[in-house]
This record gives C-alpha cells, sequence and structure tokens, in this order.
C-alpha cells in the first residue's frame, strides 16, 4: 500500500516506513543491562526559586510609556510591572558598578 507524503513530492512505501520506525525504536543512546534506581536528589521546584527581596511601591509614569510596556508585555507574554522593574533593576546594577557610560 502506498501513500503520498504530506508534501507530495514523495511516495513513502508503508514497508519501508515501519523499517524506519523500528531503527529509532532502539536507539544506541538507550541504556542498556541492569539499570538502577537513584534516590531523587534534587530539591522540589519551590526551593529553586529565590525570592527577591523587594519593595512595593507607587510609580507614576505617562501613558505613552505605560502603553509601550503593556504592548510590549503583550508581544513577549510577560508582565508589564516585570519589564520595568527588570529595566530599572539593570539600569541602577550599571551606575552601581560605575560605569554610567553608554555602550
Amino acid at each position: 500500500m502506498n501513500r503520498e507524503h504530506v508534501s507530495g513530492s514523495f511516495i513513502w512505501d508503508q514497508r519501508k516506513e515501519e523499517s524506519i520506525m523500528k531503527k529509532h525504536e532502539y536507539s544506541k543512546d538507550m541504556p542498556l543491562g541492569d539499570l538502577k534506581r537513584v534516590s531523587d536528589f534534587l530539591p522540589p521546584p519551590e526551593k529553586l526559586v529565590m525570592p527577591e527581596r523587594s519593595v512595593k511601591v507607587t510609580l507614576r509614569l505617562n501613558a505613552n510609556s505605560l502603553r509601550f510596556f503593556k504592548d510590549q508585555a503583550r508581544k513577549n507574554h510577560t508582565k508589564y510591572q516585570r519589564m520595568i522593574r527588570n529595566l530599572v533593576d539593570r539600569y541602577a546594577e550599571r551606575y552601581q558598578l560605575g560605569d554610567g557610560s553608554p555602550g
């Protein structure tokens, strides 16, 4: 039984496709021999995230700036507050290091 490939440019034989599939079932990367279960040594996810020390503030922004951050956040699937916080953090880090020069 022949069938046409999705692109329409190849016709695959069913037996050839099954043969290719079987090759992938037995990969050289798979472990062989007796396998041994090891204890779970990783911490739970909530312990992997270090809480940031932060202070809540009220900040007034002009409407165009806020619209810009909201639009960018929507496009990048994040929160606009996080983007503004990261911007302020990077600005502060750069000037704390004593290198306020551009570039």
